[in-house]
């Protein structure tokens, strides 16, 4: 069975979800069942232990694995702290690791999420770096600990698709570690094209939760994932540059026999 392995835990279904966005919490737990997913992130200052209706954690199934986002740190040390604050509120161990100090573009902060995630994985996290996708980065992230790493298709929230394609296929090819990609992705289409091009997951949020029906939407995005990795593992056939017919263009009607 084709399954992936992060942080000792397997993963049947390969789309990871968020949860920002969604204009009803309670649309969540349907959301979350349409798409298949083992693993939801979500940002800690939605956790409020003392607010039920409020608390994004009583819309997400114990079954589930949390995967924390350390959304809003501006630097390594603000990252670290609401790492270890989510591991004191119950959220487990898995951290996705976000460092933006831009307000315009909101790319996130390499250098200081390789920092950051050097700290907590010694911690025993399992991190997953969000970063912006780059070869040497990505090898420090690998020496740092992370135990998947996660490029972004396309500015966070945009739904443009993936825009920094060759980039993540270096990634692709060069880096022995998960390779999900997260931020942009925007059409079921999307991330059967990132599934297709080796990627091992694909996260999904804004194009879900922003569209007309989120549940149908999810499962959408479940199947073209699906499709996706399905394609890549049957090796797609080769592009070539001039016509080539599928059938002979020969010996159809045996001239001189009619």
């Amino acid at each position: 069975m084709d399954e992936l392995m992060i942080g000792g835990v397997t993963l049947k279904s390969r789309l990871l979800l968020g949860t920002g966005k969604f204009a009803r919490k309670q649309i969540i737990p349907d959301v979350i069942k349409s798409s298949e997913t083992q693993v939801v992130t979500m940002a800690v200052r939605r956790v409020d232990l003392g607010a039920k209706e409020e608390n994004i954690l009583e819309y997400i199934h114990k079954d589930i694995v949390l995967l924390p986002n350390t959304s809003g740190a501006r630097n390594t040390e603000e990252a670290v702290r609401i790492a270890r604050l989510a591991r004191a509120m119950g959220c487990g161990n898995w951290v996705k690791i976000e460092v933006i100090s831009d307000n315009k573009y909101l790319l996130p902060d390499n250098h200081e999420t390789i920092k950051a995630t050097e700290i907590l994985a010694k911690e025993g996290f399992v991190v997953l770096p969000y970063m912006s996708p780059d070869l040497m980065s990505a090898k420090r992230l690998v020496e740092a600990g992370a135990a998947a790493v996660m490029p972004l298709g396309a500015p966070i929230g945009t739904n443009r698709g993936i825009r920094t394609k060759e980039l993540i296929q270096i990634l692709i090819d060069e880096i022995d570690l998960p390779i999900i990609v997260d931020a942009g992705i925007g059409r079921p289409s999307e991330a059967a094209e990132a599934m297709e091009m080796g990627a091992d997951a694909v996260l999904v949020n804004t194009a879900i939760a922003t569209s007309n029906d989120p549940i149908n939407m999810a499962k959408a995005f479940s199947l073209a994932v699906k499709a996706g990795r399905l394609a890549y593992l049957s090796k797609l056939g080769p592009e070539k540059e001039y016509a080539q017919a599928s059938s002979p263009l020969t010996g159809f009607l045996n001239e001189g026999e009619i």
